[in-house]
């Protein structure tokens, strides 16, 4: 990892001064009043600032730590010294920071369950997760800092895909906080139903975590995909339009990813036109350029491209978008009147816009803006759940 560069560090390394001053300061005004006696702060705190106000950050690290060590009773120069270890990326100095503070007999319930987070945190951070879940643990075991300590351990359970761990933490967590996880529990279920679709389980235990995601979250988009994707795979066509149906009433954004398995349904069925007059119910409601593509595309089945082209192109003056135009320039070079150059000339910008297209992500997370060319269901930048969605007019 690159360690932040000496400006950002020597600002962290300033409350750690400041903190170390004020312990070593506070111990002494109470040792003052002994008879002659009025100790001076050690030399190392002295050396530590000079190194600091003369951006020799590493020196004055190292100025600290010999503080530190020489003044056991310093607990909250410890807790600073080590964030600073593991900010920089030095887990194993920021481990040993800690685990000498836990060694420790007299330190306190809180303390002992600080010391206990920092270096889970320490762990955490070092990649031993079996470590830092045992430490998080116990934190939680002695309430104090509980809440930061189920975060973490959230965090562990989702990266180690661990979902039935992270629901129940999940669950403690809203409890607690009287914050909503619906969307994260709903997830997690879904999770466990992909899961059990991809190792085999019966239907009725995967439509039975799609479900149990719809009573944490009933507008939970994936678990109607889930939903519906396992009634199609039985053969229950009308159970799987209903599913991808509701898609489209919850969250159109999504309407995308349902349309062509809803094609499929209504073809399978020999109703293609009863799909046409779905799309034409919906152009308006919950529709955009790829309603009106797929229109587009069943018109040109049906009656041809002249047509086809016709009636996208009044679309696209209503919702103009990249896919759009180079579906109608597609449909136009298929149009029989179409003059040699005229075709040649098209079939040069389509390509120039299929390029631009190419460069789009048709995923974006309303989160952090992280793009991608595939569905993530969890972001992966920002870890955010039903965040990332599709883009219009750059899904097809």
């Amino acid at each position: 990892m690159t360690p932040p560069d000496v400006p950002e560090l020597l600002l962290l390394l300033l409350p750690v001064a400041a903190l170390s001053g004020w312990v070593i300061g506070r111990r002494q005004r109470g040792r003052a009043g002994e008879p002659g006696e009025r100790r001076r702060l050690p030399p190392d705190y002295f050396q530590g600032l000079n190194y600091v106000l003369n951006e020799q950050p590493d020196r004055a690290i190292e100025a600290f730590t010999r503080l530190v060590e020489v003044d056991a009773d310093t607990v909250e120069t410890h807790f600073a010294l080590g964030n600073l270890f593991r900010r920089r990326g030095e887990v194993d100095r920021a481990i040993r920071i800690h685990q000498n503070l836990l060694a420790r007999p007299a330190l306190d319930r809180d303390r002992r369950a600080h010391a206990l987070l920092e270096l889970g945190c320490d762990y955490m951070r070092g990649g031993l997760l079996d470590r830092a879940e045992n430490l998080f643990t116990e934190v939680v075991e002695l309430d104090e800092h509980a809440e930061t300590a189920l975060r973490c351990l959230l965090d562990i359970y989702q990266q180690e895909k661990e979902w039935q761990s992270a629901i129940d933490v999940a669950e403690r967590l809203a409890d607690r906080t009287g914050a909503s996880y619906a969307r994260e529990l709903a997830h997690f279920c879904c999770e466990q139903g992909d899961l059990a679709w991809r190792t085999g389980d019966a239907a009725d235990v995967i439509r039975s975590h799609y479900k149990r995601a719809l009573r944490y979250d009933g507008e939970c988009v994936r678990a109607h995909i889930g939903l519906g994707d396992l009634s199609y795979a039985s053969g229950q066509l009308q159970g799987a339009k209903r599913s991808y149906k509701r898609v489209a009433r919850q969250d159109s954004d999504y309407l995308p990813e349902v349309l062509d398995r809803m094609a499929i349904c209504y073809r399978d069925e020999g109703r293609d036109g009863a799909f046409q007059r779905y799309l034409e119910a919906v152009l308006d409601d919950a529709g955009g350029a790829c309603v009106a593509m797929k229109l587009a595309d069943l018109i040109a089945e049906r009656d041809g491209a002249d047509p086809a082209a016709d009636f996208l192109a009044v679309q696209l003056r209503q919702r103009v978008t990249l896919a759009g135009v180079n579906r109608f320039i597609a449909l136009s070079r298929d149009a029989g009147d179409s003059a040699a150059r005229c075709s040649r000339d098209l079939g040069i910008v389509g390509d120039v816009i299929a390029a631009l297209e190419g460069d789009w992500a048709p995923y974006r997370c309303l989160g952090c803006g992280f793009e991608a060319h595939q569905l993530y269901w969890q972001c992966p930048t920002c870890r955010a759940w039903g965040k990332l969605k599709p883009v219009s007019g750059v899904s097809p």
